[in-house]
C-alpha cells in the first residue's frame, strides 16, 4: 500500500494578536492519497487559507503532525522546507507571479534553475511541461504578449516541471473570466485524469465542483469531507 501524498493529526495553527490568541486552525486530521483531485472550501476567515500555507510548508503548525510524501515536516527547519517546497510541491497562484521580462519557456525553468538542473535538461523539461497545458507555440512569449487563460497555463507548466508529489492551486481562476475559468479547469481535470494529485483552494462552489472530493472548513475545523456528487454524476454520465 503507497503512502498518502498528505496526512495530517491534529494540525493547529494560532497566532497572537496583542494580547489576544487567535486560532485560526483547532485540530485538522486529514489523509489525501495519491493521485486525488480535492477541492478545499470555506468562506473568508474560515482558515482554508492557513491550512494551506501549511500544506504547501509556508508556514509551520502550532501543534500537530504532518507528513508530506512519506516525510514528517511540521518541525523542519525553514531551509529543509524550501528544499521540499521546490521539490514536493508545485504552486499555482491566482496572480500567476511570472517574471514580466522572461518568456514562458524561461518562465518555467525557474524552479530546475532553483534545483541546479543543467541547462539543456532544464530547457527540455520546461518545454515538455508546455506542452502538456498546450503551450508549444508560446514558449517564446512573455507575458505581455499572453491572454490570462494563457499565463495561468505557464504558472501550472512551471508547478509541474519538477514532478512534484503534489498540485497546490490557491484560487487558481480567481483572475480570469467565466470561459477562460472553465478551460483552466478542464486542464486540471486532465492533468488529475493523468495521475496528479492536485488541491484546489477556493470559496467558489462551481470551482470546487469540478474535483472529485470537496473539504470545507469552517472556524478552524473540518466541516465536512466526501466525494463530489456532482463530478461523481458527471463521470457517470459520459
Amino acid at each position: 500500500m503507497t503512502e498518502p501524498v498528505i496526512r495530517t493529526k491534529g494540525l493547529t495553527r494560532s497566532f497572537s494578536m496583542g494580547q489576544t490568541i487567535v486560532r485560526a486552525l483547532r485540530g485538522i486530521d486529514l489523509t489525501i492519497e495519491r493521485g486525488e483531485y480535492v477541492a478545499i472550501m470555506g468562506p473568508s476567515g474560515s482558515g482554508k487559507s492557513t491550512l494551506m500555507n501549511l500544506i504547501g510548508c509556508l508556514d509551520t503548525p502550532t501543534e500537530g503532525e504532518y507528513e508530506l510524501n512519506g516525510t514528517s515536516v511540521a518541525k523542519l527547519p525553514e531551509h529543509e522546507l524550501a528544499r521540499i517546497r521546490n521539490k514536493d510541491i508545485g504552486f499555482v497562484f491566482q496572480s500567476f507571479n511570472l517574471l514580466a521580462r522572461a518568456t514562458a519557456l524561461r518562465n518555467v525553468e525557474l524552479p530546475l534553475i532553483y534545483g541546479g538542473i543543467k541547462p539543456r535538461d532544464r530547457k527540455e523539461r520546461a518545454a515538455v511541461a508546455l506542452r502538456e497545458v498546450d503551450l508549444e507555440d508560446r514558449m517564446d512569449h512573455r507575458p505581455n504578449q499572453l491572454s490570462g487563460g494563457q499565463m495561468q497555463r505557464v504558472s501550472i507548466a512551471r508547478a509541474l516541471v519538477t514532478r512534484p508529489a503534489l498540485l497546490l492551486a490557491d484560487e487558481p481562476t480567481g483572475n480570469l473570466d467565466s470561459t477562460t475559468s472553465k478551460e483552466i479547469m478542464a486542464l486540471f481535470q486532465r492533468l488529475s485524469e493523468a495521475g496528479n494529485t492536485i488541491i484546489v483552494v477556493t470559496h467558489e462552489r462551481e470551482i470546487a465542483d469540478h474535483a472529485q472530493r470537496i473539504v470545507t472548513i469552517r472556524d478552524g475545523v473540518v466541516a465536512s469531507d466526501g466525494p463530489n456528487t456532482v463530478a461523481t454524476t458527471e463521470t457517470s454520465a459520459t
